[in-house]
Parts: structure tokens; sequence; C-alpha cells
């Protein structure tokens, strides 16, 4: 009996054992890399999903289609800025076989996703969704951001305030968690320096009508209007703030509130509007300079923040999983912790190893009337801050 035990003993921990190598040796010797994309091409934030497509494929591109020596395939998925959408197709995707998963836009599908990817040890990588929850000390392994988080852009916002010696301020927040959270940390240090909030009002995501909270400020004796939105919430309310020249007596601006493909789809209304910016297809570096050229040659258009900021992440990426040399995901993501960006196309970046945020330089602009052939109203940068500045240290 016992020899029959100790027999069976030994037969399961051979199978186990050749479960294992075989395992190990589909991993060794995969028929391609998958990347899972899961990025809003319709709703809301609809508007910064297919930037965000060209921006990874011109990094695959740019490095002739593969890593590891295996093809690179993109299997793409649209959540509808919705995150059970967002959780349904990263499932699919995931049981697909997929080695990572890249986005989403919206931050409570990043966060959706971000629990599944922790659940299933799979890889992700986020350049867009700003809420600070998606990276934080001693949060998911799996999950780093390349791009700005909303804290960076609201102390940003909050210096802005300072330096332009507000007083009074209203509020339009997207009735949305990130903002929310965004806007009650800018509420209270504003009053603590002494800006008083004159009023607030909160927006569903995919609101077309403002011209309540617009005639609530514009009654209001506020000389800045602090605006919590982004996409096509963004340029809803500033053409039809622009309507009533809502700006001309006041200092319009936000934490993420435009870039330069959002402020040619407002229009002349946007000029004068202050936001933070991520990256820009003016920054003067080598490496920007390059990718600016390539995506200009490629798409016949200068790159948007998003475009910009999932090139910079997927290239960050795939240069570090190409180092490491094997084909082992939890090598990977201790690659990538331990990384430094020396040269990406908005600077040096530095992966917190503590809470998987990448730490840069955060840029603050102001919109203008372009000159061709730039597009015709795009973001000019006018401060620069400091990674120390806007960043908290792990």
């Amino acid at each position: 009996m016992n020899d029959s035990k100790s027999c069976l003993q030994r037969n399961v921990v051979a199978v186990l054992a050749l479960s294992a190598c075989l395992s190990g040796m589909a991993r060794a010797e995969p028929d391609q890399f998958k990347i899972g994309g899961v990025v809003s091409l319709s709703g809301t934030y609809g508007i910064y999903g297919v930037d965000m497509q060209k921006g990874v494929t011109l990094a695959i591109e740019q490095r002739g289609g593969k890593v590891l020596g295996k093809p690179i395939e993109v299997l793409w998925e649209d959540d509808e800025t919705k995150p059970q959408p967002a959780v349904q197709k990263t499932a699919k995707l995931i049981g697909g076989g997929v080695d990572m998963i890249f986005g989403a836009v919206s931050s409570t599908s990043s966060l959706a996703i971000m629990n599944l990817a922790k659940q299933r040890k799979v890889p992700h990588l986020v350049t867009t969704s700003a809420d600070d929850k998606i990276t934080q000390p001693n949060g998911s392994r799996y999950t780093f951001r390349t791009g700005n988080n909303f804290g960076l852009e609201t102390r940003m916002a909050f210096n802005f305030t300072k330096a332009r010696k507000l007083t009074r301020v209203y509020g339009v927040i997207a009735d949305y968690g990130a903002t929310r959270d965004g806007w009650e940390w800018y509420r209270r240090e504003a009053e603590k320096s002494g800006v008083k909030i004159v009023g607030a009002d909160f927006a569903p995501l995919g609101n077309r009508d403002y011209a309540s909270i617009i005639n609530n400020i514009a009654n209001s004796d506020a000389d800045g209007v602090a605006i919590f939105t982004s996409g096509s919430d963004s340029v809803t309310l500033l053409k039809q703030a622009a309507t009533v020249n809502l700006g001309r007596n006041r200092v319009v601006f936000g934490p993420g509130l435009i870039d330069d493909a959002l402020a040619t789809a407002v229009g002349p209304g946007v000029v004068g509007v202050y936001s933070g910016v991520r990256s820009r297809f003016s920054l003067d570096n080598a490496a920007n300079k390059s990718f600016v050229e390539a995506f200009r040659k490629k798409f016949n258009e200068y790159p948007s923040s998003a475009a910009g900021e999932a090139f910079d992440g997927m290239t960050w990426w795939l240069d570090v999983v190409e180092k490491t040399g094997v084909w082992d995901k939890e090598k990977w993501i201790d690659a990538f912790a331990a990384s430094t960006r020396d040269y990406s196309i908005s600077g040096k970046k530095v992966m917190g190893a503590c809470d998987h945020h990448s730490s840069h330089s955060g840029l603050w602009g102001v919109a203008v009337k372009g000159t061709t052939p730039q597009p015709l109203y795009m973001m000019k940068i006018i401060d620069v801050f400091p990674p120390d500045s806007p960043h908290s240290p792990c």
C-alpha cells in the first residue's frame, strides 16, 4: 500500500514537472507577442482612442514590428468609455492569451482593468488615465503608468491659481471619481491659501448642455473658472462658453482641460484658455523631433498628446522587454519597475519602484492660434514644473 502510494506520488510529481517544463517551453517559443488594447473609440473619451492606436502602431513599426524576435500583434477593443465593457473585453483578450494589456482612457475603465490584470497576473500599461488610485505606493504589481496622474495636473492648476493671483474661483467638475477627487484637493488647498470658491457645478459625463452652468458663472463675481473636464466634455463646454465670451473678464483653466486636438475642435473661442499639457509636438528634444517627423510622415498630421503618450509608453515598455532577453512576464515587470527612460519624447522619466508611476516634468500651457502647417489652434507651453514639484515621492 505504501509502495503504491509512493509510486503514485512520484508519478504526480513527474507529471507536474513535465507540465511545468512544457509550459516553460510554450512561453519560450511563442508565435507572437500579443498586445490587448482596450481604449475608448466611442463615448465621451472616444476622441482619444484612435490617436492612442496611432501612437502604438508607430511605436511597433519603429522597432521593425518585433520584440524578442517575435512579431507583435495588437488586438483592439472599444470599451465605449464604460468600465463594464472594459472588463468584459479585457477578460476576452486575456483568455485569448495576450502577453499584456494596454489602456484604457477612462480612469474607471483602467481601475477595473487593473484589478483583473492583477488577478490574472498580466502586465498592464496605462498612458492616459489619470486617477491617482491607479498607481499608489504598494498598489498593483502588474499595472504601470507612464503619463500624468491627476495629482500632478491638479497641483499645476493650483500653482497657476496662485501665480495669477486669482481670488474668486468658480468650479465646473465632471461628475466622475477622479475629477471629483481632484477638485476636492484643489478646493481645500485654494481655500487654505485665501482663494474663495464662489460656486461649483457637477456635470455628468457626456453632458450636452452647459447653458445653466455658464449662466451661473456669468452671474458670479469669479475672476477664475477652474474646469475639471476632458475629452468631448471640454469641447462642448468651451464652445458654449465662447458664445457668451465667458473668458473675456475671467481666467479659464483646468488641470487637463485641453490639448492640441481638443483646442482645434473648440475653434477660435479656445484662445487664452490654460491647461496642463502632456506630450507636446513642439518640445525641443531629439527624441520628440524624431517622433513628430515620423508621425507626420505616416499619418499626415501632428500628433496629439494621447498619441504621443501612447507612443512613448509603449516604446519604453517594449524596449525594457527586449532588454530582459527572456519570455517571462514577472521579469519584465521587475525590469520595468527599476527602469529609467533618459530620452523619452517628454524628457527624462523615472519609473517609481513603489507605485509604478513615472516621475517626470509637468507642462502647463495656453491655447493660441497656430500657423501653417501646425494645427489651427494649439497649446503653447508657458511653464515647466520639475519632477520634484508636481510629484509626491515614494
